[in-house]
């Protein structure tokens, strides 16, 4: 198994031995194998941190209509967070190869997006809202003018530096007029579906009970905004809910 962030020269660096807990892997897009770590337990014994998200809708708006984006993609977040000493036992879990646990904050804890949103807002605190917005480890920065951009660029830089926070250059777009950010196409014209949202829509099987019903409704609410009487186009689902899941399919659907 390859380690994300984390190969066997490494590990030392990334983990400390404490004691065991459930592992699995998974893939990501890259191809590349990601450690995940059955925290269930360790959940429902943490309080939830309320810290809130930033509403999507407005951060998209806002972005929209902009004379040039860049996109930054922070390098494994959440992976640049240290972990205190105190609570590193807590994320342990087992290897075939060893025990391990994290010294930086991992994937499927309960508040890692509550805590990571709460670092974000305050290293751009400043320019929040104006130059920058940011939704968890998804950073974009607008500008006007190209020589705007530059400039609002540079401040960008300054402060990663200053907190010490590394991006993923791989995934990272800069001096863009048009990208997909938090599921949509924002571009100078404002803001369009994003293909892959609908492709996914267009190749749902027609649901066979009511879970699969409740799934596909969830995929045309996130298209909402671009379809005219949305409410009442989707209200034929709502019923086909209530007569007992699929069994109310009907060709008004």
């Amino acid at each position: 198994m390859r380690w994300t962030n984390c190969s066997k020269s490494d590990s030392s660096e990334k983990f400390l031995i404490r004691s065991g807990g459930k592992c699995s892997g998974g893939t990501q897009k890259e191809g590349k194998w990601r450690v995940c770590v059955d925290y269930t337990n360790l959940n429902n014994a943490c309080p939830k941190d309320s810290f809130p998200l930033p509403r999507i809708d407005q951060i998209v708006d806002s972005t929209s209509r902009q004379g040039m984006l860049s996109f930054l993609d922070d390098f494994s977040g959440y992976h640049q967070i240290p972990m205190s000493s105190d609570d590193e036992e807590k994320t342990a879990f087992i290897t075939p190869h060893d025990l391990y646990c994290y010294k930086v904050m991992s994937f499927g804890l309960k508040n890692v997006g509550a805590t990571y949103q709460r670092l974000m807002t305050k290293i751009f605190e400043p320019l929040i809202g104006h130059t920058v917005e940011v939704y968890i480890d998804d950073i974009v920065v607008k500008s006007k003018t190209r020589e705007q951009h530059v400039l609002h660029l540079q401040e960008v830089f300054h402060l990663l530096r200053k907190y010490g926070m590394k991006l993923n250059p791989s995934k990272c777009a800069f001096g863009v007029s048009a990208c997909k950010f938090l599921g949509f196409m924002v571009s100078q014209r404002g803001i369009e579906v994003s293909p892959d949202q609908v492709k996914v829509v267009m190749e749902t099987p027609p649901p066979r009970n009511k879970k699969e019903l409740q799934r596909l409704i969830g995929k045309l609410v996130a298209l909402g905004r671009f379809i005219a009487r949305f409410t009442n186009e989707l209200r034929p689902f709502f019923l086909a809910i209530r007569k007992a899941g699929a069994h109310g399919w009907t060709d008004s659907c």
